[in-house]
């Protein structure tokens, strides 16, 4: 068992950090307060490969290892947790779900263009009524002849309002249950298809998120993504690598807060000395990186078994688990330790802690993620 990063990733993360500082954290405050949405940073992640990272090169993307992939998704947050979602929706769930249960003429018609960034894809799942419950889905697609009738709305879907592409989840068979859900494709500026309200967010302000509304929208049979009745399976595994993505986001936030704080702990004195040498500073300092350092761990663990072609539902769920937990009492911890200052936008810490809190709720709740855990620790 090897700890160490390849010469290969440790030259990517210092190209992503790079990028991240001289493109992305000059513009961070004002994006956020405007609720602006960085379409040319974006583009330029596509240009990098960062919107294509995990798919193969015949494809259009960087053909890069899942650690690889968290590697590029930690140091964008580390920056800006808003532009590491928009790349993490784009890539883990809309991309990702094509890639893992789209023909290959579906393949070669969307994933080229999502995959080197050229579109922006969204995939939408949650609806008011199912959000942890997902199987309890209203949306509905009804057969008729060789087309599908779409009716409902999707909520919470991020990139909504800017992208070309959504995957979205549709009941095809009431009675089969969660085995009667299939997903489908669909482009902006279809008859029936639209995006509805931008909500109006605490934390990552500059990634939008909104709804997804299906008015009668008649789909042609080739837009069926995967098997009739398999898109909530096929969600599954989707999100399995997924929440390795939010394992990385929480790491790269976490990464964010800590090094803010220790940085300022030099920095500021009360009584004559820094905070840094006193000794309560130094505990949470230790604690902060010993916590880090742990979900790092067991990110990039599920990540390597994701490279590896095993099953990561257990070990993907605990990372996501941990991570995001943890992050919330990084965050929490370096507030404090900025005292007064971590309340105010001059500093970052007033962001990523207001950021945070979405990785213990995005892509399955903390309480999610321990009855995933737990079923399958007890093969339930």
């Amino acid at each position: 068992m090897t700890f160490d990063f390849t010469p290969e990733q440790i030259e990517l993360r210092k190209s992503v950090r790079e990028f991240a500082e001289a493109e992305i954290a000059p513009h961070v405050l004002h994006w956020d307060e405007t609720q602006t949405f960085p379409l040319e940073v974006i583009r330029k992640c596509g240009e990098l490969g960062y919107m294509g990272a995990i798919f193969p090169e015949s494809l259009g993307g960087a053909g890069l290892s899942y650690v690889d992939y968290a590697i590029i998704l930690e140091e964008l947050a580390r920056v800006d947790p808003s532009v590491s979602l928009i790349v993490a929706a784009h890539v883990s769930l809309c991309s990702n779900h094509i890639f893992i249960a789209g023909n290959e003429e579906q393949k070669q018609r969307y994933l080229t263009k999502l995959a080197s960034g050229q579109w922006i894809g969204c995939w939408s799942l949650t609806e008011p009524e199912a959000g942890s419950d997902a199987a309890g889905t209203r949306t509905q697609a009804v057969r008729d002849g060789d087309h599908w009738i779409v009716n409902g709305g999707k909520t919470f879907t991020t990139n909504a309002h800017y992208a070309q592409v959504c995957v979205g989840m549709a009941v095809t068979d009431r009675a089969a249950g969660h085995r009667g859900i299939s997903a489908f494709i669909f482009e902006a500026g279809m008859p029936g298809f639209r995006v509805g309200k931008k909500e109006n967010k605490m934390g990552f302000r500059a990634s939008a998120t909104g709804e997804v509304i299906f008015d009668n929208c008649r789909l042609p049979n080739s837009q069926l993504l995967g098997k009739p009745g398999e898109g909530f399976i096929d969600s599954l595994r989707v999100l399995d690598g997924g929440r390795i993505s939010i394992a990385a986001l929480s790491v790269g936030i976490a990464m964010g807060a800590y090094e803010a704080a220790l940085k300022y702990s030099k920095q500021r004195k009360q009584f004559g000395r820094f905070i840094s040498e006193f000794q309560a500073i130094q505990f949470k300092l230790a604690d902060m990186a010993t916590q880090i350092e742990a979900a790092k761990l067991l990110t990039y663990q599920a990540a390597t078994f994701k490279d590896a072609g095993r099953r990561v539902t257990r070990e993907s769920a605990m990372a996501k688990l941990f991570a995001s937990e943890m992050a919330v009492k990084v965050c929490d911890e370096a507030l404090q330790i900025h005292g007064g200052y971590g309340f105010i936008k001059d500093y970052p810490v007033e962001k990523f802690y207001r950021d945070v809190k979405l990785m213990t709720i995005g892509e399955g709740t903390s309480e999610i993620q321990r009855l995933v855990i737990a079923r399958q620790l007890l093969n339930l």
